[in-house]
Formats: C-alpha cells, sequence, structure tokens
C-alpha cells in the first residue's frame, strides 16, 4: 500500500465526524422501563392520547442540520408502560367525546408533552448529548371533569462516543423518557388524588383551580434525583434507589430537576 493510498484513508477517517453531523438527523426514540415495582391501584382508568400526541414530532434545524425527532409512538408506549403499572383496569382511548360518554371510569389521564429540547456535544463541549422532555399530564374525573394538572420533566444523556448523531441523541430521549416515568410512579401515589383513588373514593372537579402555593403541592415530598446516563459501558450504580439510576459523577448540562407539582 503507497503512502499516498494509507493518507487519503487517514484523511476520509478523520472526515467522518464532520460527515455525520451534516445533512439531516432523524431519530423515533422509544422508552425501555424496566418493570415497576408499585401497587396498583384498585379502580378503573383510562388514558387519553389524541392524535396530535399520536404523531407528536420536534423538527428544527441548527448549524445547517435538520434534526426530526418522531416523538408519538415513543409517547404511546410510556403511557401504556407508566398507566398500565399503576392500575390493572386501564383502557386506552383517543378521542375526548368518548372518554366523556363513559360511566365506569374512576379517573382519567391525558398525558402531554410540551417541550423537547437538546445539546448536541459540540454545545456541551464535546462530551455528551442531553434531552429535556416537559410533560403535562391532565387528570379529570367521570364526564371529564378537570380535576388537576401536573407537570413533569424528564432528563436524559449520552456519553456514546459513536460517530452518528442518531444513536447519542437517541438514547439521551429515552432516558430523559424513563427518568420522567419513574418520577411519577414514584410520587403520584402520594399525591392527594392518588391517596383518594387508593382509598377507591370518587373524584369530584374543585370549585376553583388548584394553584402552585396550595397545600396539595406543598405537600408534596422532593425526590432527589439527577439525569439517566446512557452509555455503552456499564455504569455502577450504588445501593440506594432513587427515582432514577444514578451516576457517581453527573455531568454539568441539565438545569436543576424539580419535582411533581400540581399546576393551574
Amino acid at each position: 500500500m503507497s503512502p499516498l493510498t494509507v493518507s487519503l484513508r487517514i484523511a476520509a477517517a478523520a472526515a467522518l465526524p464532520w460527515l455525520a453531523a451534516c445533512g439531516s438527523v432523524e431519530i423515533a426514540p422509544e422508552p425501555v422501563i424496566p418493570k415497576p415495582l408499585v401497587r396498583q391501584l384498585p379502580v378503573k382508568a383510562a388514558v387519553l392520547l389524541t392524535g396530535d400526541q399520536r404523531t407528536f414530532r420536534h423538527a428544527e434545524t441548527r448549524s445547517g442540520v435538520d434534526w426530526q425527532v418522531a416523538l408519538g409512538a415513543g409517547h404511546q408506549r410510556l403511557a401504556r408502560d407508566v398507566f398500565g403499572a399503576l392500575f390493572a383496569d386501564v383502557r386506552y382511548l383517543d378521542d375526548a367525546e368518548e372518554a366523556r360518554r363513559a360511566t365506569d371510569l374512576a379517573v382519567i389521564f391525558e398525558p402531554r408533552m410540551e417541550q423537547f429540547s437538546f445539546a448536541t456535544a459540540k454545545e456541551t463541549g464535546g462530551d455528551y448529548f442531553a434531552v429535556t422532555i416537559r410533560y403535562r399530564i391532565n387528570v379529570y374525573a367521570q364526564g371529564m371533569q378537570a380535576v388537576d394538572s401536573y407537570t413533569i420533566t424528564g432528563y436524559g444523556s449520552s456519553r456514546d462516543r459513536s460517530m452518528s448523531s442518531s444513536k447519542p441523541l437517541e438514547n439521551a430521549a429515552r432516558a430523559a423518557m424513563r427518568d420522567a416515568a419513574a418520577k411519577f410512579l414514584v410520587q403520584f401515589p402520594r399525591q392527594p388524588i392518588g391517596q383518594q383513588l387508593a382509598r377507591g373514593e370518587t373524584l369530584v372537579a374543585p370549585a376553583v383551580a388548584v394553584a402552585d402555593g396550595s397545600a396539595a403541592a406543598q405537600a408534596l415530598e422532593k425526590i432527589e434525583a439527577v439525569p439517566v446516563i446512557e452509555s455503552q459501558q456499564a455504569v455502577p450504580k450504588p445501593p440506594a434507589e432513587p427515582a432514577t439510576a444514578p451516576v457517581p459523577t453527573p455531568p454539568a448540562g441539565p438545569p436543576p430537576q424539580t419535582p411533581l407539582r400540581a399546576a393551574s
């Protein structure tokens, strides 16, 4: 092999990371959540997944790269995993009118994605990809009477050093989904609504909306958690079992996490 051939191959290999960062990146992340060990609530529940949430997409162009993130399928799987773990009897609906007509439901949930944002390895200093997903979960009594609304934010990072931009972004998005799911599974049973359902009480729409400063919001115990990091190498975990899997030294990228809170 001539020196010129070797030089050309080295140059081509060096250009691969740059080529991977150009053009477009398309992913469709779906969460992988271990079976939660939670006590199921003994009531009939429904989950409303409307059309815009089933086909939810995030698209933006940044530094000449078109980023396309299809989140609808992953959102549906996340809802089935989370609410299927919380309730033994749960059905999934795609139409609000169908949910309004149902007369045998104790509670109706409407999980919605409000925000998807990410930072590339270039933007985090070349170390990792980071993703933030903010969800809103509306809660209704029978007849679609609004009872409460919660916001929860999931954070995820990936230190995958592959030349592709799609794999680390997908891993980070999957970790953010799992982070949000863990928080909700741990925190919802402690909420007043979760406690009412556990006692078999009927939910009633409040006369006024619940404010962030209400007793219901203040009663929530804070769960300390750090962003989940997806990596090709196993990350050792300490004996404690917080809402999400911790790492020894979490990266300083995502903002501090906030607990699930009631919103007006």
